[in-house]
């Protein structure tokens, strides 16, 4: 007989949803797959106090399933916040489509996510993401009409894109206020990591306003369109997170906080649009604060996304989409203000805020 000797961290994969480091409390996983569509799928619920959960869906090609698990409990534990502290009656869920977008993306595999989407009943409703484009979505609504981020001219509210990186814009000029007193971002030096849909538009942003924008991306070709549109610099330098700015604005994957970038980070400010920027929230939220930089949590500046699509849910037209997500400018104050006076990380502040939220609306029920 062979004896194996399991690990704690071979254990770990073991039990890979209820004992998973990034399991917080999920309602429902469920895993999805197709032989014929080459389909594998998991969606995350991360809890339905609030309301349906609604989160965009995200196509990456993830080196393992263990990976693509740890993205979408900790992608649906975040929209399940994201919602709450921007006063949406909305839950949290994400899901991932493992896989290739630019290769493997069919219409017969999205037509085959519709559908497992659809068997949720509505307690998963679907919108764009990585990966993904608002053609998608109109596919998805072919099958369910549980997806939001549908065209325009369909009825929807369009790519949501555009809408979160005002947000985003939004959040930075506050923490700018908070940091600077002056929430004008003219002449001031921004890193902007990431320049797809969103990081493209916020770099109009801050071109308008007047700021120095330096970019960064894999991929060569978008760095040049961006760059020639806009004038902006391309980064050059051997360590983008060493990098002399006054703000840095992650806007492509998450954990870009971590051990290694917090020893070299120069920034006064992190404002971006990408979501789960802290790799470990309590011990990365706290180095930040021990260097006196200045956090945005992401999930409440990266909301203007799903204002967006909640505005097909709710029927409300481009005047109330603005008007929400320019609330994130002045929620993004209350939350550094109330994080500097309590002593606490502005992420924590601002997770407390929005679980206070769910907390009255369980009671409530």
């Amino acid at each position: 007989m062979i004896k194996e000797v399991i690990d704690s961290k071979a254990l770990r994969h073991l039990t890979p949803v209820f004992g998973h480091e990034a399991f917080s409390d999920h309602e429902q996983v469920v895993f999805c797959h197709d032989k014929d569509t080459g389909l594998r799928a998991i969606i995350g619920i991360h809890n339905t106090v609030l309301g349906p959960a609604l989160g965009g869906t995200r196509m990456w090609n993830y080196a393992t399933e263990y990976e693509a698990l740890t993205d979408v409990l900790r992608l649906s534990r975040g929209m399940t916040y994201k919602s709450a502290i921007t006063g949406l009656n909305l839950g949290g869920g994400k899901a991932v489509i493992i896989g290739d977008a630019k290769t493997q993306k069919t219409p017969e595999l999205m037509l085959k996510f519709a559908e497992f989407v659809h068997g949720l009943s509505g307690r998963y409703i679907t919108a764009e993401d990585v990966g993904m484009e608002t053609a998608d979505m109109d596919l998805v609504r072919t099958v369910t009409p549980y997806v939001t981020g549908i065209s325009e001219d369909k009825g929807g509210a369009g790519n949501p894109s555009p809408i979160t990186a005002y947000g985003v814009f939004m959040g930075m000029k506050a923490a700018a206020k908070f940091t600077y007193g002056s929430e004008d971002l003219e002449n001031k030096k921004v890193l902007v990591q990431g320049v797809g849909h969103v990081g493209e538009a916020l770099v109009e942003h801050l071109t308008n306003e007047g700021a120095q924008v330096v970019i960064s991306d894999i991929s060569q070709e978008r760095l040049e369109i961006v760059r020639d549109k806009y004038h902006a610099t391309i980064f050059q330098g051997a360590d983008l997170y060493a990098a002399d700015v006054d703000i840095y604005a992650p806007c492509a994957l998450g954990a870009t906080i971590n051990d290694q970038t917090l020893k070299v980070l120069k920034a006064k400010i992190i404002a971006g649009a990408a979501n789960n920027q802290l790799a470990q929230e309590h011990l990365h939220g706290n180095a930040l604060r021990a260097k006196g930089i200045v956090y945005a949590p992401d999930f409440l500046i990266n909301a203007g996304g799903i204002i967006n699509v909640y505005a097909e849910l709710e029927n409300y037209g481009r005047q109330e989409i603005m008007r929400k997500t320019e609330n994130i400018y002045d929620t993004t104050l209350e939350i550094l203000n109330l994080a500097a006076k309590e002593g606490v990380t502005s992420h924590h502040a601002a997770l407390e805020v929005a679980q206070q939220r769910i907390d009255a609306r369980k009671r409530e029920k």
